[in-house]
């Protein structure tokens, strides 16, 4: 399992690792005209050799065929006098000399054709088998059509970050997916998205995050339309790993783009043979457990992974690594699973940048293979251009650069004992972190030039209060909850009465995280005068952003419900790192505890 089939179709990987006009190989033409080149020396001496034998005289000692065949005359030949007419012998020359250049050209012709054959041949070769990987991604719509999120706005160098919905799928709808998941039972019913994992790159590719929601976490969905039975789901409140069945994986982006705010570009979704699949071609993943493990059924508990370790570290691939990414019970929680799930990823990352593997051709290949047949993902990212590219974004961040964590959350009220729900504070300052592009781990890349915050260049002064046009957004309709009747009125005169005269009310938008945007075009006298709103209401400084709007507009946002000024944060209450599991790239030393009714 989880092995290529391409490798025993004889000559298909051979005509791939050439496929230089495609970017596998860029030595493909340079390999080749040296193999040429050597072809066509040869005849060329073959030539000479001959060409000596017709000039009616030796070649000189010491001296090469070729030479002699030049016609040079040899100590020999100039003194035979046998021809008795120099022009004849001169014409029994040039007759040598056209047949030489004859059987040259003919030479030079057939390696040229024999070259542009190979060079086709290959091509072609490659062309196909390029086309194969792309025949093997299945593909879906991105969104189900509650999509909504604004993609943010790009920095000072153009880049935008990325962000990537990663779905691991429960289905049992193949045999495989039973055998290796059990419940057959299950099957041809819809699957469930047991594993919700938001991968999160910065906009200059320096830093990355990942982030999980507990598949029990009870989530407002929006309307979905299923695009396989072509049916439309209503808008619901509901457990959020039910949203795959209620229009496939682009469902399940609308939802995360609905509880977060966060525009997602693309899904990319696996099921348990997937898993396998592609756990064997990555080389598995190093992982580590406290004690030792053995998940099972118990009478209280059905079901279990049946992953059987003993304490210490084992690099898991295939089913086994299957199993430690389905292990729920005996690491606590499903809080748990997702800091097991977070260790096997990053493992993963170091193991393929310590073997180098991001830039071993034939090793790529052999994932690229893997990877097509076992992922499902948006039509967008649906080539192997696309995916490789993908790759690279992840190739040159530090590992101490990427963080994964659990979505801060509390028990759910209509069920304490099995559901969560957003920690409504915390999460929300986690979302609005991702949504600034900002790290997990604080650090910034930012150097100032090497300046005290104190000694960077300050913006023009902000123009007078009343000649700056406002424009104020009722957007408190988030997370669920209705908004806010007459918001944006209440707002507007709060900012009248700090001088903002020209204030006036706009469309609604439901926005999480109150903002300032002002025009883009406008610079830096836009974001000073963004600032002056902001200071005036008490909102902070990282509120202020650019944008695409014509005017200033304050977006008063899910977390500004009621009041004139923006509501003081309690550090501690909205701090999304605080308690919540973190588990950073370069930790090789992370291990998991075991629950005891699962140790043996």
């Amino acid at each position: 399992m989880g092995k290529n089939s391409v490798r025993g179709e004889g000559t298909a990987r051979g005509r791939v690792e050439h496929a230089g006009e495609l970017g596998w190989d860029e030595s493909l033409y340079g390999n080749d005209t040296a193999g040429g080149a050597a072809q066509g020396r040869k005849p060329a001496g073959d030539g000479g050799s001959a060409g000596s034998g017709g000039s009616g005289g030796p070649a000189a000692p010491g001296g090469s065929g070729t030479s002699a065949g030049s016609g040079a005359p040899s100590a020999a030949s100039s003194g035979s006098g046998g021809a008795g007419d120099p022009a004849s012998g001169s014409g029994h020359r040039r007759g040598g000399s056209r047949r030489r250049g004859k059987r040259k050209h003919r030479v030079l012709r057939w390696t040229a054709i024999t070259l542009a054959v190979l060079i086709l041949g290959t091509a072609t070769a490659g062309y196909l088998y390029y086309q194969h990987l792309n025949n093997n991604i299945r593909k879906g719509d991105r969104s189900a059509g509650g999509s909504d999120a604004k993609k943010a706005a790009p920095n000072a160098q153009g880049q935008t970050p990325l962000n990537i919905l990663l779905i691991g799928s429960d289905s049992r709808n193949s045999d495989e997916n039973v055998a290796l998941g059990g419940a057959k039972n299950d099957r041809g019913g819809d699957p469930h998205a047991d594993v919700q994992m938001l991968l999160h790159v910065s906009a200059d590719r320096k830093n990355a995050s990942v982030v999980s929601i507990p598949r029990d976490t009870r989530v407002s969905m929006p309307p979905c339309k299923d695009p396989e039975k072509k049916k439309d789901y209503p808008a619901t409140n509901a457990i959020i790993n039910e949203a795959l069945g209620r229009g496939g994986a682009g469902c399940v982006l609308d939802t995360w783009e609905k509880l977060t705010g966060i525009y997602i570009d693309h899904w990319m979704m696996v099921d348990f043979a997937g898993v396998v699949a592609i756990s064997d071609a990555v080389g598995g993943a190093d992982v580590c457990v406290k004690q030792n493990i053995d998940d099972h059924p118990t009478k209280l508990q059905k079901g279990g992974s049946h992953l059987h370790l003993t304490a210490g570290k084992h690099n898991v691939k295939g089913e086994q690594a299957l199993q430690w990414l389905r292990t729920r019970h005996a690491f606590g929680s499903d809080i748990g699973r997702s800091q097991a799930q977070h260790m096997y990823m990053n493992s993963v990352i170091r193991n393929l940048k310590d073997q180098d593997a991001f830039s071993d051709t034939g090793r790529l290949m052999d994932i690229a293979e893997t990877a097509t047949k076992s992922l499902q993902v948006s039509s967008e990212l649906g080539t192997v251009k696309k995916l490789f590219d993908l790759g690279m974004e992840l190739k040159n961040i530090p590992m101490d650069r990427i963080n994964m964590l659990t979505m801060p959350r509390l028990p759910d009220p209509k069920d304490p004992n099995a559901h969560v729900v957003p920690d409504t504070a915390k999460a929300d300052a986690l979302w609005a972190m991702l949504r600034d592009d900002k790290p997990l781990d604080g650090k910034s890349d930012d150097k100032n030039d090497g300046k005290p915050a104190s000694e960077a260049p300050k913006g023009p002064a902000a123009e007078a209060a009343g000649s700056l046009a406002v424009s104020v957004v009722n957007g408190t309709g988030t997370n669920g909850r209705a908004p806010v009747k007459g918001r944006a009125s209440e707002v507007v005169s709060a900012l009248k009465a700090k001088g903002f005269t020209r204030a006036a009310t706009g469309s609604s938008d439901p926005t999480a995280t109150s903002e300032v945007d002002y025009p883009r075009a406008a610079g830096a006298q836009g974001k000073t005068n963004a600032e002056s709103v902001a200071a005036a209401l008490g909102l902070p400084p990282g509120a202020v952003k650019p944008s695409d709007v014509k005017t200033l507009t304050l977006v008063v946002g899910g977390d500004w419900r009621t009041g004139a000024s923006y509501p003081k944060q309690d550090a501690k209450a909205t701090d999304p790192l605080k308690d919540t599991e973190t588990v950073n790239g370069a930790d090789k030393g992370a291990c998991m505890e075991v629950y005891a009714p699962y140790r043996f």
